[in-house]
């Protein structure tokens, strides 16, 4: 089991315990990792989210790649999807995110980019903790003519801006409306001032709000996690559609003119229709994880598209696509992936894309997202200690309890458990016909494994 790395880089409190000490020696092992094949001094970007404690983990990051002997360039407050952008643009060697994506201001994280702009794998991840714990960190010191240095490169966010333009100007141009208007809430995250920049060089009227960071804003009530400010917002504005990111921008979720909910599941059915609809859609093949809702799987049975799922992590749907060769792929997190752009999550682009959809169908959200049926799915944290999130799997009660809740969900629902990868929690999720009922069911079993399992 890895020490520091989660699903989803490494994620802890900042400060206390993602120490600048700690991310100093993830910095310097990490560097080693991915670039000991160059045989040139090594340029890594780095860039963050509007985090408070960003720039502290920033500079303890910026120190260990320099003493290693790397370059730095300093991209400052950028969405993840961008800082994967860049990294293949500008030929970096790698690149590392400093996001706590939609956690609250405390937490903060990093993730590491290869040279291709993609995650890199768990393979590479445990290669890096051994390093760090190899006691050899030392023997990776640069001698002093060979420091590296660092560049801050605040406009490199335009090369990421105009990309996304260029993606979708065309259609918004020819089927572009006045009175389409869309709600964005940025989360005051790593979105607030690029989306607003794009959106206003597409030429697409908007409202927007949640865009003023203050460094402990940052999700807080806000944003694709908490999304009663944007339905209020669209409804009361009369909007044709809501948007909210997460906070480092590698997510979207929408809301339709009415109110309701248009979560990944749902885009990921919109968008697999449409690409297969313009024989864009490789190998008819759509990517989602064991998490996706019931009526996902019904409904690629039902348009004759093959539906194929991975363990949860954005990491294992890509890894998936790439190894098949297919172009869509994404989570019910609004997490999507378009593989033709890009090789990671992004938000901003998810949503370009769903808002261009509707422009050329000149459909409602609502009407959109008809096409699939969604099953009440309820799911439940329960809270346990962080070195017990396994002990599930071993105590007869429990396992007993969900045996039985299988059988009993296995003709018109299912059941899941899954320990997260970024908190000390176990996710228990169930899905079935009648919501009353398996709130019930779900909220039994995370009480039964939190009181087990503390």
């Amino acid at each position: 089991m890895r020490k520091y790395f989660g699903t989803d880089g490494i994620r802890r409190i900042a400060n206390t315990e993602l120490t600048p000490e700690l991310v100093y020696k993830v910095a310097k092992a990490g560097a080693y990792v991915l670039s000991k094949h160059t045989n040139h001094i090594p340029t890594i970007l780095i860039g963050r989210d509007t985090r408070i404690s960003g720039t502290l983990i920033e500079s303890a990051m910026t120190a260990g790649f320099l003493s290693y002997g790397a370059n730095v360039k300093l991209l400052g407050i950028i969405p993840t999807p961008a800082v994967a952008y860049l990294t293949k643009k500008m030929n970096a060697d790698a690149s590392v995110v400093i996001s706590a994506s939609h956690n609250t201001y405390e937490f903060n994280g990093i993730k590491f980019f290869s040279n291709k702009g993609m995650k890199i794998s768990d393979e590479l991840e445990e290669e890096i903790e051994q390093i760090m714990e190899s006691g050899k960190l030392e023997e990776l010191t640069a001698e002093s003519h060979k420091i590296g240095v660092s560049e801050i490169e605040n406009n490199y966010i335009n090369e990421y801006a105009n990309f996304v333009c260029n993606s979708f100007k065309d259609t918004i141009k020819k089927y572009n409306k006045n009175d389409f208007i869309v709600g964005i809430d940025t989360a005051n995250g790593a979105t607030y001032k690029v989306a607003e920049e794009i959106f206003k060089k597409l030429g697409i009227k908007y409202k927007i709000i949640n865009n003023t960071p203050n460094g402990i804003n940052i999700n807080h009530n806000c944003g694709s996690t908490h999304l009663e400010q944007i339905k209020q917002y669209v409804t009361e504005n009369k909007l044709s559609l809501g948007i909210a990111y997460d906070g480092d921008g590698d997510r979207a979720l929408a809301i339709d003119e009415k109110g309701n909910i248009l979560d990944g599941d749902i885009i990921l059915a919109i968008f697999s229709k449409y690409l297969k609809e313009n024989n864009k859609l490789n190998k008819n093949t759509l990517v989602a994880t064991v998490m996706s809702n019931l009526g996902l799987n019904k409904f690629a049975e039902n348009n004759f598209i093959e539906f194929k799922q991975t363990k949860v992590g954005d990491r294992y749907v890509l890894e998936e696509m790439l190894k098949n060769g297919y172009n869509l792929g994404g989570e019910q997190s609004g997490h999507i992936i378009l593989l033709d752009y890009n090789p990671t999550g992004d938000g901003i682009f998810t949503s370009l894309m769903l808002i261009s959809i509707m422009l050329e169908k000149n459909i409602l959200a609502s009407e959109l997202s008809g096409i699939i049926k969604i099953y009440p799915q309820v799911l439940v944290n329960a809270k346990v200690n962080s070195l017990k999130k396994m002990d599930y799997e071993k105590d007869e009660e429990i396992k007993q309890k969900i045996d039985e809740l299988e059988k009993e969900f296995s003709n018109n629902g299912r059941i899941l458990i899954r320990p997260s990868g970024t908190e000390p929690v176990v996710r228990v999720m169930i899905e079935g016909e009648d919501r009353q009922y398996i709130e019930k069911q779900a909220k039994s079993l995370a009480d039964l494994i939190q009181n087990k399992c503390l």
